[in-house]
Order: C-alpha cells, then structure tokens, then sequence
C-alpha cells in the first residue's frame, strides 16, 4: 500500500497542502478500499478521510486503513471543507470532471483547488512483496490458462471460442480477466486492439492472443501469436522479427536504462527488417493496480527504469490485409536486471 508520509513529502514537493484523490486505483492504493471508484480521499499534512456512501458502510470499515466519512457529495465536500480553508488543494486533473470541479470550488470558497498529475501515481511504479506476490499469482494462472487452451486455438473454431475458454479459465481459477481478452486471427491481426469477434479461424493463419488476469486488484499482461497450420513465409519472417524485437528489448532491461532507449532498439531492429513502420504502439508500460500505468515505455518518455518496476514488453507489427503479430512479457526489474514473470511457450517458426 502506498504511504501516506511519501505522498505528503511529494504534495510539498509540488507546492499543496491537501490532495483529493479521485482515481480509482488511487484511493485503492492509499486506503485499501477495493471499490475506488465509489470513494475519494482527502490527505491533509495531519491526516486523511475515506469518502464513500452508506452501501459501503461494512465494506470500507473492513478494508480501509484511514477513517471513514458515510455520506454523498455535496455532504462530503461540506464535511472537508473546515480543514481547508487557506489551503492549496491538489486535485487529479486526469480524473475529474469539470462539473465536479465547479462544485469543489463552491464548497470550498476559502481553498484554492489546483490541478496535479500523477503524485501518487508517481509512487506506485516501484512494487512491495505484497503487491508482487499478486502480480506473480496473476500471472501464473494466466499462463495456465493459456497452456490449457493453447492446444484448441485451430481452424474452426471463433475468436470468441478461445476468448471465452481463457476466461472460463482463469475464472476458474479464482481471477478475474484484466480486460477484454484479444483474440485476432488472419487479417484481423492488423488491428493492434482488436477485440475477439464471431470470426472463423482459418488454416494457415496467425492468431494474436493478448490477455491477463486480476488478482487481488493486480493485473497480468502478456501476447502470443500462435500458428494455425503452416503460415507463409512472410507470416512467419514477420513473427521471428518481433521475437527478435522482444527478446533484445527484455535482455536490455535493468535499472538507470532509459525506457525510450528501449522503444528505440526494438523499432530499430523491426526496422531492419523492413517493418518498423508497421509498429504502430509504445514498446510497453507499467502494470499494477491499473494495467496501463508508469513507467511509459515509449519513444518520448522521460521515465528511466528503477528496481522494483513491473513493466511488459510487447513489440508488434502489423500490417493490413496481411495479418500482425505481438509477443509480450511481463517483466520485473530487478537490482541488477531482469525477471520475466510471463512462462506461457511461445511459438518458435
């Protein structure tokens, strides 16, 4: 859980002195609340309240680390208004509407309400034993999952055949899907974020599968790209550049490396091959609570790698009317290097 004293030395930092927390991860990491998305939390320099309704009255007394208001805005602005005035109070410009912002400010006339990004995401990316252990068990029953469906992924069956066989799967397994499960075959591989559709698979195709599970609020991420039959040569040159792309990009990770340097050399070997203009997506990000989250593995990104950071790696290419490929893995980043925590086979062509 994130420490309430390491958000208070960042809120200094950035010049406030309360911070209401609207994200929902957010308020999860700093109270324990598992449904952040009814809740808020108000952290002061002396304290921090829970925010949430009466449906959440058991719930919140249960999970949360910080005391507890039980009420509905405006009630709830009313009930913080008295600890603010005079104050700067950060609030999470990525995660608040600007009707709800107009009503901060009328409840809190005498605060001057200010917009802040990414304080307590910033002390997230680096993961406890705690939040590892969960992020390890995620992972394992997705790779389980996928070895048991693996060998059903051939000519006739759907997208939606496999994709509701992997999170029959890990459901049975005691997790959740960490989002829309991706199953594209043929053409639809070219669609980086194509989502699983009543489509046949055919003979001689690649079929992309991007999923993960959930637990205990953590999330998996992982790709692979299965063969059906005997793809064509193309198909499969195309598959050995991006596992090519992928396993120098994971053998590089380490802390201080900058994570553009990383997007950098997967691109650059994908271009080698011909196809770096048919990678259409950063070369990764962090994952936790949210399953996109910092670091930023991007060409413009400014985040530099620490110890503890749990990032994937997943260089594509796709190419329309073709079809794509995708090879991801979730990685931990150790004191001295790398951890794959993805085990799941991957095709070899």
């Amino acid at each position: 859980m994130t420490s309430l004293e390491q958000l208070r030395s960042a809120m200094r930092r950035a010049g406030v002195d309360a911070l209401w927390i609207s994200d929902p991860a957010n308020v999860r990491a700093l109270s324990g609340f598992t449904s952040g998305k009814d809740g808020k939390v108000l952290v002061t320099q002396s304290g921090a309240t829970l925010y949430t309704d009466a449906r959440y009255t058991v719930q919140a007394a249960g999970e949360s680390s910080v005391p507890q208001f039980i009420a509905r805005p405006p009630d709830t602005y009313a009930h913080a208004a008295p600890t603010l005035g005079g104050q700067r109070v950060g609030i999470e410009a990525d995660h608040l509407t600007v009707a709800v912002l107009d009503d901060l400010r009328a409840a809190w006339p005498d605060a001057t309400v200010v917009p802040v990004r990414g304080l307590v995401q910033g002390l997230r990316v680096r993961k406890d034993a705690r939040e590892l252990a969960a992020l390890r068990a995620a992972q394992a029953i997705a790779d389980a999952a996928f070895a048991q469906v693996h060998p059903t992924i051939r000519a006739g069956v759907t997208e939606l055949d496999v994709a509701l066989e992997l999170e029959l799967a890990m459901r049975r397994a005691g997790a959740q899907s960490a989002f829309e499960i991706i199953v594209a075959s043929g053409p639809n591989g070219a669609k980086p974020h194509g989502v699983a559709s009543s489509r046949v698979i055919g003979e001689d195709e690649l079929v992309t599968v991007d999923m993960g599970a959930q637990v205990d609020g953590y999330h998996s991420d992982m790709t692979r790209t299965v063969a059906v039959g005997n793809p064509s040569a193309e198909l499969r040159r195309m598959y050995r550049a991006v596992l090519e792309a992928e396993e120098a990009a994971v053998a590089a990770v380490r802390p201080g490396v900058r994570a553009a340097d990383l997007d950098r050399l997967a691109r650059d070997l994908l271009t080698g091959h011909g196809l770096g203009e048919y990678f259409a997506h950063s070369l990764g990000h962090g994952v936790g609570l949210d399953i996109h989250e910092g670091p930023s593995l991007r060409g413009t990104s400014e985040d530099v790698l620490e110890s503890g950071m749990v990032i994937t790696i997943e260089p594509g290419v796709y190419v329309p009317d073709v079809g794509g490929v995708r090879i991801e893995d979730l990685v931990l980043v150790t004191d001295h290097g790398y951890e794959v925590l993805s085990r799941a086979e991957k095709d070899h062509l």
